[in-house]
C-alpha cells in the first residue's frame, strides 16, 4: 500500500485557522497565567470563575476589534494609526468597566469600594492586554503583507529570468538555420541531391534534440556534448577535413549540470571566424575538468584570432573592423556576449567568462560554473535522443569517412 507524504503546510497558510489558534491559545495563556498568580497569593478557587469572565470578555472585544483593524490596516497610515488609536481607548474603557461591574457584583458586601476607584484600578490590565493583542495583530499581518510581497516578487524575478533565458536562447537559432539552409540550397542548386539530404536529415534530428529541451532548463554535459555532436555532423558535411575536432572530457565532469545548447554558439563561432576564412581550416579543442566544487570549460580554435582583446561589457565594431584583415568574418561579439548573459542569469556572481585571443592566431573561451551533479533526463528527452553518459565524450565523427571512431576520453584526442 502506497504511503502518501505528508507535505508541512506553514503555519499562516490558513489566515482564518491562524488567528483562532492564536486567539485560543493567547487569552487561554493570559487565563492560566492570572489563574496561577490568583492561587497563589492565596485568593479563593471561586476567583477563577471571575477571571475567566474578565477573559471572555477580552477575548470577545479582540475578536471586535480585528473586524475593524482588518478595515484600517489598508487605509493611509495617519488613518491606521489614528483611528487605531482612539478605538483602542474606547475598548480599553469598556473591557476595565465590564471588569469593575463584575468585581462589584463579586466582592459586594466585603469591599466598600466605588465604581470609579474599581475602574482606575484595573484599567491597566485590559491596556496591557489590548494594546499588546493590537500590537500583534498589526504586527503579524504587516509581516504576511511583506512575505506576500516577496513571494509575488519572487515568482516575477523567476518568470522574467526564464523569459530572458528563452530569449537569449532564440536569439541564437537563426544564425544556424541560416547558415545550414543555405548550404542545403547550394547542394540542391547543384543536384547533389543525396548529400542535401542527408544534411536535411541531421538538421531535423538536431533541431528535433533542441526543441524537445526547454529554454533555461538544466541538462548534463553528456547531454550537452551529445547534442554538440549532431551540430558538428551538420558542419563536417560543409566543411569536411577542414574541420577538425578534439575532445578530452574528464568522467567527472559528465554528469555536470549547465544552462541547455550553452556550448553550440561558442563553436559555431569558432567554425565561422576559425575554419571559414582559411583554406586549412582550423582545429577545434573543448576541455572539460572538475576543479573542486567547480566545472571549467574550455574552446579553443586554431584560427587567426584577433588583434585586439574583445571587450563584451562594450562592443565596438568599428574597431574590430579595423583590425580585421580584408576578407575576412568580423566578430561583432554578440553570440559571446549571449553567452556571458546567458551565464549572469543562471548563476551570478558565481560564473567566469574569459576569452583569450593569443598574438599568433587562436581564439579561447573560458567557462567556470559551480558543479552540480544534473538530475536525471526526462522522458521525452531521452526518447528523442537516447544519450549515452559514457560514450558521450569518447566518440566522434570522421570527415573523411563517416564512421565512428572509438576514442579514450582521459587523454588527447581528435579527429
Amino acid at each position: 500500500m502506497a504511503v502518501l507524504a505528508i507535505q508541512p503546510a506553514p503555519f499562516f497558510a490558513s489566515k482564518n485557522r491562524a488567528f483562532w489558534n492564536l486567539q485560543l491559545a493567547g487569552w487561554g495563556a493570559a487565563f492560566v497565567l492570572r489563574g496561577a498568580s490568583a492561587l497563589a497569593n492565596g485568593q479563593p478557587p471561586s476567583l477563577l470563575v471571575l477571571i475567566l469572565v474578565t477573559t471572555f470578555t477580552g477575548f470577545s472585544i479582540s475578536c471586535i476589534l480585528s473586524v475593524i483593524y482588518r478595515q484600517l490596516i489598508r487605509r493611509q497610515p495617519l488613518v491606521t494609526w489614528g483611528v487605531t488609536a482612539l478605538v483602542l481607548l474606547v475598548a480599553v474603557m469598556c473591557h476595565a468597566s465590564i471588569d469593575a461591574w463584575v468585581q462589584g457584583i463579586y466582592y459586594a458586601g466585603s469591599r466598600e469600594t466605588t465604581f470609579a476607584q474599581r475602574f482606575i484600578g484595573l484599567i491597566y490590565i485590559p491596556l496591557t492586554l489590548l494594546g499588546g493583542w493590537s500590537a500583534l495583530y498589526y504586527a503579524i499581518n504587516y509581516f504576511l503583507t511583506v512575505e506576500e510581497q516577496a513571494d509575488r516578487l519572487e515568482r516575477l524575478e523567476a518568470q522574467t529570468t526564464a523569459a530572458q533565458l528563452a530569449m537569449l536562447r532564440y536569439q541564437l537559432n537563426p544564425h544556424f538555420l541560416f547558415n545550414t539552409l543555405n548550404s542545403i540550397s547550394t547542394l540542391v542548386l547543384l543536384k547533389q541531391t543525396e548529400p542535401a539530404n542527408a544534411m536535411l536529415t541531421r538538421l531535423s534530428g538536431f533541431l528535433r534534440h533542441t526543441l524537445i529541451t526547454e529554454p533555461g532548463s538544466q541538462v548534463s554535459l553528456a547531454q550537452e556534448i551529445e547534442t554538440l555532436q549532431l551540430y558538428l555532423d551538420i558542419e563536417r558535411m560543409r566543411f569536411e577535413e577542414r574541420l577538425r575536432t578534439h575532445f578530452e572530457i574528464d568522467d567527472a565532469a559528465l554528469a555536470a549540470q549547465l544552462p541547455s545548447m550553452l556550448l553550440q554558439p561558442i563553436v559555431e563561432n569558432a567554425i565561422k571566424y576559425a575554419v571559414t576564412p582559411q583554406e586549412e581550416g582550423a582545429r577545434i579543442s573543448i576541455t572539460a575538468r572538475v576543479l573542486g566544487e567547480r566545472l571549467r570549460i574550455t574552446i579553443e580554435d586554431t584560427g587567426p584570432g584577433l588583434e585586439e582583446p574583445l571587450r563584451l561589457d562594450q562592443l565596438d565594431v568599428d574597431r574590430l573592423r579595423k583590425v580585421s584583415e580584408p576578407g575576412k568574418p568580423v566578430s561583432t561579439g554578440v553570440g559571446l556576449a549571449n553567452i556571458r548573459n546567458r551565464l549572469i542569469q543562471a548563476y551570478g556572481d558565481a560564473q567566469l567568462f574569459e576569452t583569450r585571443s593569443e598574438a599568433g592566431g587562436g581564439f579561447t573561451v573560458l567557462i567556470e560554473i559551480p558543479y552540480i551533479r544534473a538530475t536525471a533526463a526526462s522522458p521525452d528527452l531521452a526518447a528523442a535522443a537516447p544519450l549515452n553518459p559514457a560514450a558521450t565524450p569518447s566518440r566522434t565523427s570522421s570527415a573523411e569517412t563517416g564512421r565512428v571512431i572509438p576514442l579514450n576520453p582521459q587523454r588527447s584526442l581528435g579527429s
